[in-house]
């Protein structure tokens, strides 16, 4: 018998009118495998989320779900009260592209641009105009502890440094959800502190953090703890410490 644990509700989460995210009677299968079986999860605004399990529990794919990237055999999901599904390409894209930060195991940084204009990068395709697009990469990149590093390129910087500007760069375009997949993945132990400390402080700020992690370590660094098995939800619970409620 799987243990599944309730998680009790929250200030944060009973102040909110509804969730931020809300994924009801998710399955989704691949082949003759099933990735995620009947998957039911809220995420409100301002909640710091660890997802882990063992390999192939279904922990990514539930991941990209979240971040519309791969669609549900069967089920709903809805951001903001919409139902994703029922978008058209250009109504999810752009759903997609102000609700939701993506940060990677692999950074994915390009290797020609400084730290500044690889985190401004994403606000060419939002229009922005150049100067503010390299005012508001310059905050983030102070806010993660980098305002000095601006002008390195990623083959000048470390590996908790390179992940860090990444982070910078999910926010620039200031989504209402992280969504974080084995970020301390390519990066050794000793540096795994300072990358989760940044969550840690993100989440104090009042974004809302969704992280995809293999090692406990990491997900007790959440304020929510869910653990997959064979793609089924087993246990969801909450530490004493509440995330705040609202964006800052």
């Amino acid at each position: 018998m799987t243990e599944l644990q309730a998680p009790h509700t929250s200030p944060a989460a009973a102040r909110a009118p509804s969730p931020l995210v809300r994924l009801q009677d998710v399955s989704m299968t691949y082949g003759v495998l099933g990735a995620l079986k009947d998957v039911n999860l809220e995420i409100h605004e301002g909640e710091f989320v660890s997802i882990s399990g063992p390999s192939g529990s279904g922990k990514s794919t539930l991941l990209a779900v979240l971040g519309l990237l791969e669609r549900p055999s069967v089920g709903t999901y809805c951001v903001n009260g919409q139902d994703a599904w029922r978008l058209n390409d250009g109504e999810q894209s752009r759903l997609r592209g102000e609700t939701l930060g993506f940060v990677f195991q692999q950074f994915h940084l390009l290797p020609e641009l400084t730290a500044l204009e690889n985190v401004a990068r994403p606000l060419r395709f939002a229009r922005v105009p150049p100067t503010e697009a390299r005012a508001r990469a310059a905050r983030l990149l102070d806010r993660v502890g980098l305002a000095a590093r601006a002008g390195h390129r990623p083959s000048q910087l470390s590996g908790g440094e390179q992940q860090r500007v990444a982070i910078a760069r999910a926010l620039v375009r200031q989504p209402r959800m992280l969504l974080a997949d084995e970020p301390t993945g390519n990066l050794p132990q000793s540096l795994w502190a300072d990358i989760l400390d940044v969550f840690t402080g993100l989440n104090q700020e009042g974004h809302t953090i969704v992280l995809v992690t293999h090692d406990p370590l990491v997900a007790a660094r959440a304020s929510r703890h869910v653990i997959l098995h064979d793609g089924t939800i087993t246990k969801d619970t909450r530490s004493s410490v509440e995330a705040p409620a609202t964006l800052i």
